[in-house]
């Protein structure tokens, strides 16, 4: 698949079942901010037979998709959980290819017609100076290219642990308060979320919605601080990740307008 001609392309809706997304009441109260966990590449792949490589190609093309849908409804922040620290320690082979695929796709996003047209704004987040120089680099230059837009923010969550996060946030305050640039007095929520992750541009706004494929039920030190704790709603589903349909993200849209629903019964009995 050419990734510049499909991201963010218009999807037709055929099917039945397609339409039921077309209705109005879907892009109503859509969450702004969806963190996905893409996990089952290389069960996908061994399932079938085939090099992980394969499944992490198929891969790719899924979470193309998933950013065409998230643009069609709206949604402004997509997030996804694309290479954690742990994943540091898999066969060279395999990282090599993942490195090489990763940058190739970054280097298409800075130069793609329709990411520029959508005003789409590419970031990374994580330990990336543990990553190889030239994925710095096509980081760097998706990031460079993209960085005054105002549309949909894609953000990829490279080199990345949810702990390493708050420890390099800490890290940063204490050597702040050390050079005398901070009050420890002045220390809140807010003052530890501007030393999170990205540290240029802003953080990243709370998670408005969690969606893990694979069968597991676990966030795997995903984006903890900004998921808030444990009430931001989590969609958990079998699906490997490249066979993650549009029909289970609606799915994992409903997950979310449910809670906000329970949510919002839950205040008025208060």
């Amino acid at each position: 698949m050419d990734f510049c001609r499909s991201l963010f392309a218009p999807v037709a809706f055929g099917t039945l079942r397609d339409a039921l997304i077309k209705r109005e009441d879907l892009w109503a109260g859509v969450p702004e901010h969806v963190a996905i966990i893409q996990d089952g590449n290389r069960r996908y792949a061994r399932k079938r037979g085939v090099p992980s490589f394969d499944g992490h190609s198929r891969g790719a093309e899924t979470t193309e998709m998933v950013a065409d849908w998230c643009l069609e409804l709206g949604i402004k922040h997509l997030s996804v959980y694309t290479f954690s620290t742990e994943n540091f320690d898999r066969d060279e082979a395999e990282k090599e290819y993942l490195f090489d695929l990763i940058g190739r796709k970054l280097r298409e996003l800075a130069v793609s017609e329709k990411v520029h047209k959508n005003r789409i704004r590419v970031r990374a987040i994580g330990r990336i100076g543990l990553l190889p120089p030239r994925l710095q680099e096509a980081i760097r230059k998706a990031e460079d290219a993209t960085r005054d837009y105002d549309g949909m923010q894609f953000t990829l969550a490279l080199a990345y642990g949810g702990r390493s996060e708050i420890a390099d946030a800490a890290r940063s305050l204490a050597r702040e308060v050390r050079e005398g640039r901070l009050n420890p007095r002045e220390v809140d929520e807010d003052v530890v979320a501007d030393h999170l992750y990205p540290h240029e541009g802003g953080p990243l706004p709370q998670v408005d919605l969690i969606i893990r494929t694979g069968g597991e039920v676990r966030t795997s030190n995903f984006l903890p601080w900004q998921a808030n704790g444990s009430s931001c709603p989590v969609h958990f589903c079998a699906p490997f990740w490249p066979e993650f349909s549009r029909v289970e993200f609606l799915r994992a849209i409903r997950t979310f307008k449910a809670s906000r629903g329970r949510r919002a019964a839950s205040n008025q009995q208060a």
